[in-house]
C-alpha cells in the first residue's frame, strides 16, 4: 500500500505513546436548574479545556473502545490567519509542540509537513477510542484532503474507508476564485465496514420521497409505490409466465428473471400486492407501502437544503450570542445531526477533539430532545475560548436563548467542565504526589486491564479482581510500603493470581512463585501507555 512520507514523520509516528498522562480537574457542573455548581453533574457529558493530544490520553482509561462516533473538524491548513480558531499550524501552541517533539527539524518544515506532524499522533490516539462498530467522520477541504486520506489509510487501514461525502457548504455562487468553491468533504472510516453497514441508520423519508407514494386503488393499507418484480440473472425456477388480468402474458426481460419463485408470487397476488398498471395491461410490479418504508440509504452527496450551509450556521451562532460574530467557521447543527443519526444510536457516546464553537454538543442535545435519547458528548478544545464560547454556547442552548419572537426554548441537558491538571509522573519518573490516589488507582487499573476503574472493594489496597487476578496497590503518600508476610495476612479474598504494587518486597521468589504472587515496584513497574 502506498504510504505518505513527510519531514518529521519518524519523530511523531509513535509520539502518542510519549504524551504525558494528565489528570482531568473538574471545574464546575452545569444544568438548567442550578446553573454552575462545583460538584459533578454525573451527566456523562464533558467539555475539556486543554491540548487535545494530552486530553485524549487522559480520557483513555475511561473511554477506550467505547465511542460509537468520533467527529472532528480539524484545522484545514489554508493559511488564513484571521479566523478565531487559527486554521493554520503556525499557531504558537502548535509551533511550541513541534519544537519539543520534532526538534530543530521543526524550524524547516513546510506548512504541510507541520500539519501532518500535528494530525498524525492525534489520529493514532483517536483510533483507540472507537467501538468495534464505531466510525470516525472528519471534515476537510481540498487543502489537505489527499494527505488526510493517506494518513487515515495508514492509521485505520485502507479497507476501513467507508465514504468521502461531499457537503455543499454554500447556497449561492462563490465568485472569488477561478472556479467557485462551494463544497467541503467529510471522510468516513470505521473499525469494520461490514459491521458499520449492518448498524448504520438509514435517513428518514422527506416530503419529496413521501410524495412518490400514492393510493390510486384505495388500498386500505394506505399509500404505496410500485417497484420492479424482476431480478438480475437467470434462475430456471424464476422464469415462469405471468398472465395479467387483461390476458396479456409476461415473461422476464432478457438477462433477468422474476424476483421470486412462482408460489411466492401467487401469495402476493392473493394479497393484492401485485400491480399491473391502471388498465391491467402493464408489466407486473410489486406494491411497496409507505408504512413499510425503512428509510433512505445515505449517499455521498449532501446538499445544503438537507444539511444546512455556512451562512445558516453563522446566523445560528449570532442568534445564540447576539449580533456579534463570535465564531466565523461553525458547522451547521443539521450537518452534524445527520452524521450522528447515521453513525450513532440513542445511547451512543460522541467524541469531538476539535470542538470549536460546540456544534457537536448542540447537535447531540437536539437529537435527544427529538427522540428522548440518552446520547452523550465529550468535547475537547485547546483554545482559551473553551469556556467563553464552547461551554457558554451549550449553557445557552440548555437555558434557551434569543429574544421575543425569536426566543428558542431550552433543551434538557447538563455537562461538566474540566481543565487538564497535573501530570501523573514527574520528569524524574516518580509519581506526582499532588495527584490524588484515586486518579493513580484509575491509571494503574487501566494499565493492567484496559478497562475503566469503578471498584468499591473493602480492602483498602485492593483495586479489584478481573479474570481470576486480584490487583493490589499498596501505596501510602507519606511512607514507604513493603510487601511482606504481614501485608499478606490482610488479604482474605482468594484468587488464581495476585499482582501487588508496593515500594519494596521482602518475599522470596520461591514463595511468590508457589503462591502466584507478582510483585511490581512503585513507580518503576507502573506501565506507561
Amino acid at each position: 500500500m502506498p504510504t505518505l512520507h513527510w519531514i518529521g514523520k519518524e519523530k511523531v509516528i509513535n509520539h502518542h505513546r510519549d504524551v504525558p498522562y494528565r489528570v482531568l480537574e473538574h471545574q464546575y457542573g452545569f444544568d438548567a436548574e442550578s446553573g454552575e455548581v462545583k460538584v459533578p453533574t454525573n451527566s456523562g457529558n464533558k467539555i475539556i479545556h486543554g491540548d487535545n493530544l494530552e486530553a485524549l490520553k487522559s480520557l483513555l482509561p475511561e473511554y477506550e473502545g467505547k465511542i460509537k462516533c468520533i467527529y472532528i473538524d480539524p484545522p484545514y491548513n489554508t493559511g488564513n490567519e484571521g479566523w478565531v480558531y487559527n486554521d493554520n499550524v503556525n499557531h504558537p501552541k502548535i509551533k511550541k509542540w513541534l519544537g519539543e517533539v520534532v526538534g530543530k527539524e521543526g524550524d524547516d518544515l513546510s506548512r504541510h509537513d507541520k500539519w501532518l506532524c500535528m494530525m498524525y499522533p492525534r489520529l493514532k490516539l483517536l483510533s483507540k477510542f472507537l467501538r468495534s462498530d464505531g466510525s470516525i467522520w472528519i471534515s476537510i477541504d481540498d487543502s489537505e484532503l489527499h494527505s488526510m486520506r493517506m494518513i487515515l489509510d495508514e492509521v485505520f487501514g485502507r479497507r476501513n474507508f467507508i465514504a468521502c461525502n461531499v457537503w455543499q457548504k454554500r447556497y449561492s455562487r462563490e465568485n472569488r476564485e477561478a472556479i467557485g468553491d462551494s463544497h467541503e468533504y467529510i471522510l468516513v472510516y470505521s473499525k469494520s465496514p461490514e459491521t458499520f453497514k449492518e448498524t448504520r441508520n438509514k435517513l428518514p423519508l422527506g416530503d419529496k420521497q413521501k410524495k412518490i407514494y400514492k393510493n390510486p386503488d384505495n388500498d386500505p393499507r394506505g399509500d404505496w409505490q410500485s417497484v420492479s418484480l424482476t431480478a438480475q440473472g437467470f434462475r430456471p425456477n424464476q422464469m415462469y409466465e405471468i398472465i395479467a388480468p387483461s390476458g396479456i402474458k409476461h415473461l422476464p426481460p432478457e438477462g433477468r428473471c422474476w424476483g421470486m419463485i412462482e408460489s411466492e408470487f401467487q401469495k402476493l397476488v392473493e394479497d393484492d400486492r401485485i400491480y399491473f398498471g391502471a388498465n391491467g395491461k402493464g408489466v407486473p410490479r410489486v406494491k411497496k407501502y409507505l408504512s413499510e418504508a425503512e428509510g433512505l440509504v445515505p449517499w455521498t452527496w449532501w446538499p445544503h437544503e438537507e444539511v444546512g450551509h455556512t451562512d445558516e450556521s453563522r446566523k445560528q451562532i449570532q442568534h445564540i450570542f447576539g449580533s456579534q460574530t463570535i465564531f466565523d467557521t461553525p458547522k451547521p447543527t443539521r450537518l452534524l445531526e445527520r452524521i450522528f443519526h447515521i453513525a450513532g444510536d440513542k445511547d451512543a457516546i460522541f467524541l469531538d477533539s476539535f470542538a470549536g464553537s460546540g456544534t457537536t454538543a448542540h447537535s447531540v442535545l437536539n437529537l435527544n430532545s427529538v427522540d428522548h435519547g440518552n446520547r452523550k458528548f465529550i468535547l475537547v478544545e485547546m483554545e482559551d475560548y473553551a469556556n467563553a464560547v464552547t461551554a457558554e454556547r451549550i449553557k445557552r442552548v440548555i437555558k434557551g436563548y434569543g429574544k421575543s419572537k425569536n426566543k428558542i426554548n431550552g433543551i434538557a441537558g447538563s455537562f461538566d467542565f474540566y481543565e487538564l491538571g497535573q501530570p501523573l509522573f514527574k520528569e524524574n519518573d516518580l509519581l506526582n504526589e499532588e495527584v490524588s490516589e484515586r486518579k493513580i488507582r484509575e491509571y494503574i487499573w487501566y494499565s493492567e486491564t484496559k478497562t475503566a476503574y469503578s471498584s468499591s472493594a473493602e480492602h483498602p489496597h485492593l483495586l479489584d479482581s478481573k479474570d481470576g487476578t486480584s490487583y493490589y496497590f499498596y501505596y501510602e503518600r507519606d511512607s514507604l510500603t513493603t510487601l511482606d508476610h504481614e501485608f499478606l495476612e490482610t488479604i482474605e479474598d482468594k484468587a488464581d493470581q495476585y499482582v501487588i504494587y508496593a515500594d519494596n518486597c521482602l518475599l522470596s521468589k520461591k514463595f511468590m512463585q508457589e503462591h502466584n504472587i507478582v510483585f511490581k515496584k512503585i513507580p518503576r513497574d507502573i506501565s506507561r501507555f
